[in-house]
C-alpha cells in the first residue's frame, strides 16, 4: 500500500474546483464563534472509495493496533508503516481545497500534527466527552488547533453520532475534565448525525466533543481520519513517541507538494515525554509568581528540572 504513487490524489486535487471549497465571511466567523465547520461532500467519491480500502487494509492487517502498540510502549522506532505511507492517506493532509480552507481558519502559519484512521462497526463503545488541545498546562487558548474528521461513508445515525457542544473551545481546561458525564446530553448540544459521504467536519481542538453510541450500523461501518493542525508561532507538544520519523517520513515522501515545506518541519514541536516528571514536580502554585523578583532561586528550579529528566 505505501509502494503507490501520489499522482491518483494530485489527480483528485486538480479536478476540484477551488472555488466552490472557499469560505464564506460568515462561515469562518461561524467556526471562530461556535468551534466547529460541517462541510458535507467535501472529498469526491473515487477518492472516498481509495480511502476506504487503506483504511480497510489499515485496521484488518493489523497496522492500526501495531501503531497503539508502538505508543503505549512509548517505542521512538517507527513501525514498519504509518498512515501517511498508506498512499491517499498521506496526501491527504496536504490535500489542496483543504489547504485553502484552514489558511482561511489559521492564517498563513500551520504545521501538520498527526493523523489517524479507523474504521468502527455496530456495537462499537462510546467515547466520553473531552477536548484534544495539546498543552501542558491547560492554561490559555492563544494558538489555536484544529482536527479535521474526514467521514468517509458520512454519518447516518448508526454505530456512533458526532456531538460537539458549541462555544466550548474557549473553556480552559483539562482534556477529560467533563468524563464524568460520560455521554449524557448537556444543554446546547449538537448531535451531527446525518451527513452523506466524503463530507468533513472541521473542529477547534479545544471544542469539548463526544462520540455517542448508536444501535444499527451492521454491515455498513463508520470510517474516520483524523488529521490535525496546529498554528505556528510557539513549540507544540507531539502524542506519538515517533514524531520525529513521522515527519522526516512525510517529506520524504514528498508530502509537501513542494509549496508547504513548513509544514513538516520539527521546529515547531517538542517531546513532552522527556519532560513529564520534571514538570510535575514544578506545575505548582501560579505561572505568573515566576515573574516575582524573589520567586525562588532559578538554580535550584533547574535541579527540579534536570532531576525529572533523568
Amino acid at each position: 500500500m505505501n509502494d503507490q504513487e501520489p499522482k491518483n490524489l494530485i489527480a483528485h486535487s486538480q479536478s476540484c474546483d477551488l472555488n466552490e471549497k472557499t469560505l464564506s465571511q460568515k462561515q469562518v466567523d461561524s467556526f471562530h464563534q461556535k468551534g466547529y465547520l460541517i462541510l458535507p461532500s467535501f472529498i469526491p467519491p473515487n477518492l472516498v472509495e481509495m480511502l476506504k480500502k487503506e483504511t480497510d487494509y489499515w485496521v484488518d492487517e493489523g497496522w492500526r493496533d501495531k501503531s497503539i502498540e508502538y505508543c503505549r510502549e512509548m517505542r521512538r522506532d517507527k513501525p514498519s508503516l504509518i498512515e501517511l505511507e498508506l498512499g491517499e492517506h498521506g496526501w491527504l493532509i496536504t490535500y489542496p481545497p483543504l489547504m485553502k480552507i484552514l489558511t482561511q481558519l489559521m492564517g498563513d502559519g500551520f504545521a501538520f500534527h498527526h493523523l489517524h484512521s479507523n474504521r468502527n462497526i455496530s456495537g462499537s463503545p462510546d467515547k466520553n466527552w473531552h477536548h484534544d488541545y495539546e498543552q501542558y498546562p491547560q492554561s490559555n487558548r492563544f494558538h489555536m488547533m484544529i482536527h479535521v474528521f474526514h467521514y468517509l461513508d458520512g454519518l447516518n445515525g448508526t454505530i456512533g453520532d458526532l456531538v460537539v457542544l458549541p462555544g466550548s473551545h474557549t473553556i480552559i481546561a483539562e482534556k477529560k475534565a467533563f468524563e464524568g458525564f460520560g455521554t449524557m446530553s448537556l444543554s446546547g448540544e449538537i448531535v451531527i448525525d446525518n451527513l452523506p459521504s466524503g463530507s468533513t467536519v472541521i473542529i477547534q481542538s479545544s471544542l469539548f466533543h463526544a462520540r455517542r453510541a448508536k444501535p444499527g450500523g451492521e454491515g455498513k461501518p463508520r470510517y474516520l481520519i483524523d488529521c490535525s493542525y496546529c498554528e505556528t508561532g510557539i513549540r507544540w507538544p507531539v502524542v506519538k513517541p515517533y514524531w520525529q520519523k513521522m515527519l522526516t517520513c512525510a517529506k520524504n515522501l514528498g508530502l509537501a507538494r513542494d509549496q508547504w515545506d513548513d509544514i513538516f518541519s520539527e521546529r515547531h514541536f517538542y517531546d513532552p515525554y522527556i519532560y513529564k516528571t520534571a514538570f510535575e514536580k514544578i506545575n505548582q502554585g501560579s505561572l505568573m509568581e515566576r515573574l516575582i523578583p524573589d520567586f525562588p532561586d532559578k538554580k535550584e528550579l533547574n535541579k527540579v528540572i534536570k532531576s525529572g529528566e533523568s
